[in-house]
C-alpha cells in the first residue's frame, strides 16, 4: 500500500487487522505487526484497543523490528549456550555489569572513546560520538562486508580502524559476546539464515505479517522480515517512497520500488486521499514532489475545503528570523497547533532564545544540548574568565591556541610547571622562552583582556573575535581539520544573539545555563500548550495546525553536499532533500509559511530552489512579451512586499507616544523603544516588534 502523508496509513493497518480476526476468524496470536518504534508500536496497541474493544488484551504481536531480532537473538543464544551481554541500553534490554576499566561501566560509547584515544592519541568529541555511531549502524544495517569498509564515508579520523577493533573487542574483549543495538538485527538476520529449526519456529507462529512506515526500513530489517514471511507470502507493507528520509541511517528506498522483484505476486495499492491538509497545501506539496524521477507515480488529492495559499517570506538578513516567527506566533491562540520545522538542530537555539524572552512556551522534540557544551561556547567562556582572573594556567591552556599570542605547546607545558602567583601573560614573558614576535602579541593579549573587564557580553565576544584574534584561529583549524566553517560561525553568531541585550558576562554565563536546562524542562510541555519545535526529520508522523518552515536558503537545503553532488550526476543525495522538504510542507494543515532570507553572517545567500518552485507552482511567473519579437519571452515575478512610500526608514523615527499605522494590525501608539524592539498598543492587542523588519518590510507609517 502505497499512502500519501495524511491518508491515514495506520488506521488502515489497524482495519486490515480487525478485519482478519472478525471476518476471516484468523486467530489474533497469528498476526504479526511490525513498526520501527516503540512509539509507533505503542500508538497501534492503543488505537486497535480503541477500535476493537471487544479483542483488548488479544495476543495480537505488536512490537518493533528491534524487539522481535532480541527475541531471536535470546533463543539462539540460549540454543548454542553462548554467553552474552548488552552494551547499549535499549527498550528490551539494559546492560550492566562488567567494565571496560575499574569502576566503569561496559558501555558503547565509553568502549568507544577509549578505542579513539587508542587509535588516535586524542579524545573523542561528542559531534565525532554521533558521526561515529552513525558510521557503524549504517555498516549493520547495510549489511556491508568488511572487505568493502572502504567504501563508506566517515569523517571521523581512522574510522574503519576504530570500528575493526570495536567488532574485536565485543568478540574477544571479555568472557561474554558484547552486543549492541544493531548487532541484534544483523545477528538475528544471520541465526535465521543458518539455523533452520529457528526459522522453521518463527516462520510456523504467524500466519499475516503486517509492516509500517516500511520506506524507513533498512536492509538487514527486510530480509528478517522477507523470511519470516516466505513460506506463507502473506505480507502486507505500507509505505511512501516519497517520504524515505533516512538514508543516512541506512533506509532502503530502492527496496520498495524493487518490491515486485522480490514478491512477483504482490498487489500494489495506492492511498492518495489527504485527509489532513487543504488544497492549497496538497495540490502544490503534490506537484512539487514530482521534481524526483525514482519514485512511484502517485496523484495525492483532498477533499478538504481551501483554507489560504502557502505563504512565502524573504527577509533581509538572518538576524530577523527568530523575531519575525515570534511575532507571527505571539497572537495565536492554541500554541499546540504550532510547529516551527528546520534541517539542522543549530537553527533551534536563536529561536528558543527568542521564544523565551517573549514569553511563549515550547516544546522541543530532539534537542540537542551539544550546543552548549561545545568548545566553541566553552572558548568564549573561558576567554571571559580571563578578564575576571588572569592567574590560571589552566584555563589559558584551554584556549592558548585560539588567540593570537601563537603560544606553543612546549611553552604552554612549561608554564604549566611553574608556580604562577601573577598574571599568566607575565609569568610567560618573565620565565618562558619566547620567539621575538611573540613578545609585542602576549601583551597586547593581557592589555586587551584587562580593557575588557567589565565589557558587555556582545562587545567582549566581538573583541574575541576580532582583536584576539579567535575567527583567524577557527578559519586556520577549518584548513587544517576540516571543520565546517560555516557551522563554527553560526555558533558565535548565536552567542552574540544571545548576549546582545544583556549587560555583563555573567549574565551571559547564566543565560547559557538557564537556556540548557529550558531545552531540557522543554519535555515537560510535550502535551501542554506549547509551540512544537523539531528537525524536518524528526517532524514525520505530526501534523499541525500551523507550520513555519525556517532557514530555507542553499546550502541549508538542499545543502551543499546535495548540490555538488547533484553536479556530478549523483541525484540520490538530491532527491532525499526533496523529500525532506515535502514531509515539512505536508505536516501542515492549513498554514504553511516557508521562510528564506537575503543575507547570513554578512554575505549573500539565495533563497532555496524549493522555495523558488514552490513559489513558481502556486504562482507561475506571468509572461511578459519581449522586444524585439523572436526572443524569448522574459518571466518577472511579483514584489513579495510592495513599495510603501510613507514607511518608516530610519530607527530615529521610532518614538514614545507617536502615532503608528501597521500593516495589518492597524492603527497604533508607540509605548516603549528598547533597541530593536518597539512596543506599540493596538485598538485590541499589544504587540512587541523588531525596528529592522518594520524598516526592512516597511510594515509600519
Amino acid at each position: 500500500m502505497l499512502a500519501s502523508p495524511g491518508s491515514g496509513k495506520t488506521t488502515t493497518l489497524i482495519m486490515r487487522i480487525g478485519y482478519l480476526i472478525e471476518e476471516k476468524n484468523v486467530s489474533p496470536s497469528r498476526i504479526k505487526a511490525v513498526t520501527f518504534s516503540r512509539a509507533s508500536a505503542q500508538d497501534m496497541r492503543e488505537r486497535f484497543n480503541r477500535f476493537f474493544p471487544n479483542h483488548i488484551g488479544s495476543s495480537v504481536d505488536f512490537s518493533t523490528i528491534h524487539s522481535f531480532a532480541f527475541e531471536v537473538v535470546r533463543n539462539h543464544f540460549h540454543k548454542t549456550n553462548t554467553p552474552y551481554q548488552m552494551i547499549e541500553k535499549t527498550t528490551e534490554s539494559a546492560g550492566q555489569g562488567d567494565v571496560l576499566h575499574e569502576g566503569t561501566p561496559l558501555h558503547k560509547q565509553r568502549i568507544l572513546r577509549d578505542l579513539y584515544k587508542k587509535v588516535n592519541n586524542d579524545n573523542l568529541t561528542d559531534d565525532q560520538m554521533e558521526d561515529l555511531t552513525s558510521y557503524i549502524s549504517f555498516i549493520k544495517n547495510k549489511l556491508i562486508s568488511m572487505d568493502k569498509l572502504s567504501e563508506v564515508k566517515c569523517d571521523v579520523p581512522k574510522a574503519e580502524a576504530i570500528f575493526k577493533e570495536y567488532e574485536r573487542f565485543k568478540q574477544s574483549g571479555t568472557a561474554q559476546l558484547l552486543l549492541d543495538y544493531d548487532d541484534m538485527l544483523t545477528i538475528a538476520n544471520d541465526a535465521l539464515t543458518k539455523d533452520r529449526s529457528l526459522l522453521r519456529k518463527y516462520q510456523g507462529r504467524f500466519d499475516y505479517v503486517l509492516t509500517d512506515e516500511s520506506q524507513d526500513t533498512s536492509l538487514v530489517q527486510h530480509a528478517i522480515i522477507e523470511k519470516l514471511v516466505r513460506e506463507h507470502g502473506n505480507l502486507c507493507v505500507v509505505a511512501d517512497d516519497d517520504q524515505s528520509i533516512y538514508a543516512w541511517r541506512a533506509a532502503e528506498p530502492q527496496y520498495l520500488l524493487d518490491f515486485k522483484q522480490i514478491y512477483p505476486h504482490a498487489a500494489l495499492l495506492k492511498m492518495e486521499q489527504n485527509y489532513r491538509s487543504s488544497p492549497d497545501i496538497v495540490d502544490v506539496a503534490n506537484r512539487f514532489i514530482k521534481r524526483n524521477k525514482n519514485r512511484y507515480d502517485k496523484n495525492m488529492f483532498t477533499l478538504n475545503e481551501k483554507h489560504s495559499p502557502i505563504t512565502i517570506t524573504d527577509l533581509p538578513d538572518y538576524r530577523y528570523q527568530a523575531k519575525y516567527v515570534v511575532e507571527k506566533i505571539a497572537d495565536k491562540a492554541n500554541l499546540d497547533e504550532i510547529a516551527v520545522l528546520y534541517r539542522n538542530n543549530s537553527s533551534s537555539i536563536m529561536l528558543m532564545n527568542a521564544l523565551d524572552r517573549a514569553g511563549i512556551p515550547f516544546y522541543m522534540k530532539d534537542g540537542d544540548n551539544r550546543f552548549f557544551s561545545h568548545w566553541v561556547v566553552e572558548d568564549m567562556l573561558n576567554f571571559m574568565r580571563m578578564t575576571f582572573n588572569d592567574k590560571r594556567p589552566d584555563i589559558l591552556e584551554k584556549i592558548h591556541t585560539k588567540f593570537n599570542g601563537y603560544i606553543t605547546k612546549q611553552q604552554m607545558a612549561k608554564l604549566m610547571e611553574l608556580e604562577v602567583g601573577e598574571s599568566v601573560f607575565d609569568t610567560l614573558l618573565q620565565h618562558v622562552p619566547l620567539q621575538e614576535y611573540q613578545i609585542k602579541q602576549i601583551q597586547n593579549g593581557k592589555e586587551t583582556l584587562i580593557q575588557m573587564q567589565g565589557a558587555k557580553p556582545l562587545a567582549a565576544i566581538q573583541t574575541i573575535r576580532d582583536k584576539l584574534g579567535y575567527d583567524k584561529a577557527i578559519e586556520k583549524m577549518c584548513e587544517r581539520l576540516g571543520f565546517r566553517k560555516e557551522y563554527l560561525v553560526g555558533i558565535l553568531n548565536t552567542l552574540e544573539e544571545i548576549a546582545e541585550p544583556l549587560d555583563t558576562m555573567e549574565q551571559f554565563a547564566k543565560r547559557l545555563k538557564f537556556l540548557e536546562k529550558n531545552m531540557k524542562d522543554s519535555k515537560y510541555n510535550k502535551n501542554g500548550s506549547a509551540v512544537t519545535l523539531s528537525t524536518l526529520h524528526s517532524s514525520k508522523g505530526l501534523e499541525f495546525k500551523h507550520v513555519y518552515m525556517i532557514d530555507l536558503v542553499e546550502g541549508v537545503i538542499p545543502s551543499n553536499d546535495d548540490n555538488k553532488k547533484f553536479e556530478k550526476g549523483q541525484h540520490m543525495e538530491m532527491e532525499e532533500a526533496v523529500r525532506l522538504f515535502y514531509v515539512g510542507m505536508t505536516r501542515a494543515k492549513s498554514g504553511l509559511e516557508l521562510l528564506s532570507y537575503k543575507k547570513k553572517d554578512g554575505e549573500n545567500v539565495r533563497q532555496s530552489q524549493f522555495v523558488t518552485e514552490v513559489s513558481n507552482i502556486q504562482d507561475p511567473p506571468k509572461e511578459i512579451p519581449s522586444k524585439p519579437a523572436g526572443k524569448r519571452a522574459r518571466t518577472v515575478k511579483k514584489q513579495e512586499h510592495p513599495y510603501n512610500p510613507n514607511a518608516f526608514k530610519e530607527i530615529t523615527q521610532f518614538a514614545v507616544g507617536k502615532k503608528v499605522q501597521h500593516r495589518v494590525f492597524g492603527n497604533g501608539e508607540i509605548i516603549e523603544v528598547d533597541g530593536d524592539s518597539v512596543e506599540i498598543r493596538f485598538a485590541s492587542i499589544v504587540k512587541r516588534l523588531s525596528v529592522n523588519i518594520c524598516i526592512e518590510m516597511g510594515l509600519l507609517e
